[in-house]
């Protein structure tokens, strides 16, 4: 696991919506705009998260993305994976080995077994992805529930209903956005 982008906040929080939302897909255009930021950006990580199998896309005037499974079955581990993939947070160099005292010819208690530095990175690693493992996107929607008052949750539903409705007012095949 890399560096956390940004794309992995937005991804999350896109996905907060599809929970409760799903009698009507959400394109990734109504996503970014629930957001504030760019459809084709939001597309690029929807894309992600439907390839880790995290959401389905359907195809249609109503189409657009619905969880693929439970949310309380999403961890943010699975999130964070499928957007930033699943690459180290630390990449040893073996600097260990290059000290100007060895020359080219390092002695081998130098360099033998897991590199000091490496070992604390990889425990801190792994913490983090035990930590990212035991929270799901249930969780998480959850305490935004209780925190949110209900005539937010009123507003959220009509906006949506009014997207929905405009789709079909509109007739036709979406847009790809509208699809994604």
């Amino acid at each position: 696991m890399a560096h956390i982008t940004v794309s992995v906040e937005y991804g999350i929080h896109g996905l907060l919506w599809l929970i409760g939302n799903e009698d009507a897909a959400l394109s990734s255009r109504d996503l970014a705009e629930l957001q504030g930021i760019s459809p084709s950006f939001l597309a690029k990580i929807f894309q992600k998260l439907e390839k880790a199998g995290i959401v389905r896309a359907s195809e249609g005037v109503r189409g657009g993305y619905r969880l693929a499974r439970p949310a309380n079955e999403i961890t943010f581990l699975a999130i964070v994976d499928a957007i930033e993939g699943d690459k180290p947070l630390f990449d040893c160099q073996e600097i260990r080995g290059r000290c100007a005292v060895f020359g080219n010819n390092p002695p081998g208690w130098a360099t033998s077994g897991v590199c000091a530095v490496h070992a604390a990175m990889m425990q801190a690693e792994k913490a983090m992805r035990d930590s990212l493992a035991s929270q799901t996107l249930g969780n998480v929607a959850q305490r935004f529930g209780s925190k949110a008052p209900e005539e937010f949750f009123t507003d959220i539903q009509a906006w949506i209903g009014d997207r929905m409705q405009g789709r079909t007012a509109r007739g036709g095949r979406p847009s790809r956005d509208d699809q994604d």
